[in-house]
């Protein structure tokens, strides 16, 4: 006779990254963010009475930034769960050494890993397009070194770079970095799956029904509108040195009881 598997039991998450993590661009009505992070404690919370949840995350931190700001903080609240994603900031810099990456987040996970009872990591999706194709060369390097370190340390990984679903440009803000509310969703649900709940929605993976593509006139006129809002801006912080997160503090910065979004 086959029994279905209990499912986990976490009484805490904390969440370690950059604006993926963040939540952008799943944008509330109070203009705040909520993300795959929120979302997914919401559901444990659901499942475990006194649940707590931190989110450490800061959007446009490098993984140095993340290992010198947030790691340390994540690690001395002993959670059942921590999720860390970093480093992809790092190679869409014109100039990244993706040594020096790679140390940095094996550091955060021999930091992080002893400290909780499930560390997760990702392979972050990517958005179909010229960005992703520049780009792939450094994030596939990235996420090999994933892989390793997952091995290593018995971290779990939660593979969004392989899901069709999440390369469809129609689960992607305006500004072509970040996902919307719905790709953040199918981001809980893949790390849900991945921690060993039941699932919720078993074809997150499957791609959106195929619509009609934009004409010409509509896609550049969209081209124009993001160089104009999103990529000059994201240019000039390059070229001073600056940094969207700078000077914000965590989302969710100490350990505390959680049932969702106020």
């Amino acid at each position: 006779m086959q029994t279905n598997p209990i499912p986990p039991t976490h009484t805490s998450l904390v969440a370690v990254g950059d604006s993926f993590t963040e939540g952008m661009s799943d944008l509330l009505p109070d203009g705040s963010y909520r993300g795959w992070a929120d979302l997914l404690a919401t559901r444990m919370a659901a499942r475990t009475p006194g649940f707590r949840y931190a989110n450490l995350a800061v959007r446009g931190k490098l993984i140095g930034q993340i290992v010198d700001e947030q790691v340390d903080v994540a690690a001395a609240m002993n959670p059942d769960v921590i999720t860390l994603v970093g480093g992809l900031n790092d190679t869409l810099r014109p100039k990244c050494d993706m040594g020096r990456v790679r140390e940095l987040l094996t550091e955060a996970v021999e930091r992080l890993a002893p400290s909780c009872r499930q560390l997760v990591l990702m392979r972050s999706p990517g958005r179909q397009g010229p960005v992703l194709e520049r780009f792939r060369p450094r994030m596939e390097e990235l996420f090999g070194c994933v892989d390793e370190l997952a091995e290593r340390h018995g971290a779990l990984v939660v593979d969004l770079y392989g899901a069709p679903s999440l390369a469809d440009p129609r689960l992607w803000d305006v500004d072509r970095l970040h996902l919307t509310a719905e790709g953040h969703r199918r981001v809980a649900e893949a790390v849900w799956q991945t921690l060993g709940y039941p699932p919720e929605d078993a074809e997150w993976r499957t791609p959106m029904p195929a619509t009609e593509p934009p004409g010409w006139v509509s896609r550049r006129a969209a081209d124009a509108r993001f160089a104009k809002q999103h990529l000059l801006p994201w240019i000039g912080r390059r070229l001073t040195g600056r940094s969207s997160g700078d000077g914000r503090p965590a989302k969710r910065p100490e350990l505390l009881p959680y049932e969702g979004p106020a």
